[in-house]
């Protein structure tokens, strides 16, 4: 397993930062997430000094919808960064850890009445429009409002990325916004920047996530500068903004390839900054939105091997006390993942092995035909690069409680609890 951020090895047992596996073991219990906080806000620091430019403004948004809890909101907050929410449950979690509003967007394809009155009353920084049917709903909730809400709309530049099936998002046919190819699209935008209440600002576009190929972004940034001038242009109007979403590769295993996102970023502000003066598109802000790129390397997940078994047919399980509650990826995208036997790190490989949770389902597997050391019950076992989507996708399948989250800088902080039973029945009604 390819050590990330501030893992390290002593004595043939692995580290993160100066804490031991069995000492997050023997205090918070497994399966346990980790997040190494001084890695994470590296990585924030990376994004922030490498995406800015002297030409225009220049703003980072999280992608929230990766990792969110409280603990996460008020580090992107002391980074001085902006958030992105997709549900009113995460306009609100972002809201308790008292994140600025103002640097708030709300996306999602389908908002419900309830989560834009919600974010009409808080005032929130944007709201993006993602069809027409929002914008009549918005049309009509802000008839009886005394306020004017910054807005973008987000569109589909029909720009085919190069990744898996489920997280393309900007196909022709996508559920998420409006086509630019759509005669209809620049009438919706006359509508929109006419109506007094709402301060259309520019577009928002984002092709898919787990993207390796660079070219892909430059192509997608100059279809939506050239749409941007030309719906401009067409109506009259002054469009200063364009955010240009995220969706930038990482490591997982060895067959990812390298994605250097400072030197991309770098190139990118040059690229932005080039072909908004060659073609004059007049832009003063532009927005990116990295998610699992922020947080994904910075998460582990750690778990104790409970049994061993070798199957008639020859086949070697590592059995673990999580799986797919904790992490469905595998599952549904077949995802996947490096794994280590953290006490472990100097024994040689004993052979192939394929990691399997306990949930009674027959695809509870997380890892298959892992190469390890000789395992064993007590053994502990840790998968790398859960940061994204582990803990966001997470459910109680099989009546199993949510793990702890534990945040590792200088010290160890408890961000989420572990859920007990009496958790996984509160909402349970007997009457």
């Amino acid at each position: 397993m390819k050590l990330l951020g501030n893992m390290n090895t002593r004595n043939g047992k692995l580290y993160i930062n100066d804490f031991s596996m069995e000492y997050l073991r023997d205090k918070y219990k497994t399966p346990l997430y980790i997040v190494d906080e001084t890695d994470f806000l590296d990585r924030c620091k990376e994004f922030t000094e490498n995406f800015r430019s002297e030409v225009f403004d220049t703003e980072v948004l999280y992608a929230s919808k990766a990792l969110l809890n409280i603990y996460v909101a008020k580090l992107i907050k002391e980074m001085n960064m902006s958030i992105d929410v997709v549900s009113g449950g995460e306009l609100y979690t972002v809201l308790k850890a008292g994140f600025p509003k103002d640097k708030i967007y709300f996306h999602g394809n389908n908002k419900t009445i309830e989560e834009l009155e919600f974010a009409l009353d808080e005032q929130i920084g944007y709201l993006v429009i993602d069809n027409e049917q929002e914008f009549a709903n918005l049309k009509m909730l802000l008839q009886e409002r005394d306020t004017v809400q910054k807005v973008l709309l987000r569109v589909n530049p029909g720009i085919e990325a190069h990744t898996h099936e489920y997280i393309k998002t900007s196909k022709n046919d996508s559920k998420f916004g409006e086509s630019i190819f759509d005669k209809r699209t620049p009438a919706l935008v006359a509508e929109i920047s006419a109506f007094e209440k709402l301060d259309f600002r520019g577009f928002h576009a984002h092709i898919g996530s787990q993207i390796f190929d660079e070219d892909s972004f430059f192509k997608s940034a100059a279809v939506m500068m050239d749409f941007t001038q030309s719906v401009g242009k067409e109506l009259g109007i002054k469009i200063p903004e364009l955010n240009l979403g995220g969706g930038y590769g990482i490591y997982y295993t060895r067959t990812d390839k390298n994605f250097n996102i400072g030197r991309f970023l770098r190139k990118y502000i040059d690229y932005l900054e080039t072909y908004n003066e060659r073609h004059k598109i007049g832009l003063e802000k532009l927005m990116i939105e990295p998610g699992r790129s922020l947080i994904a390397n910075s998460g582990s997940t750690l778990y104790t091997v409970g049994g061993v078994k070798q199957t008639y047919g020859k086949k070697n399980y590592i059995f673990i006390d999580g799986g797919m509650a904790d992490n469905i990826r595998p599952a549904l995208y077949q995802a996947e993942y490096e794994a280590c036997l953290t006490n472990k790190m100097d024994e040689p490989i004993a052979g192939k092995y394929t990691v399997a949770g306990k949930c009674c389902e027959s695809g509870d597997i997380l890892i298959k035909d892992i190469r390890l050391p000789k395992p064993e019950p007590g053994d502990l076992l840790l998968v790398s690069s859960t940061g994204a989507y582990n803990y966001s996708m997470s459910s109680n399948y099989n009546r199993i409680g949510r793990p702890a989250m534990v945040f590792l800088s200088d010290k160890d902080k408890l961000a989420v609890r572990r859920q007990t039973y009496e958790d996984i029945i509160r909402d349970d009604v007997c009457e």
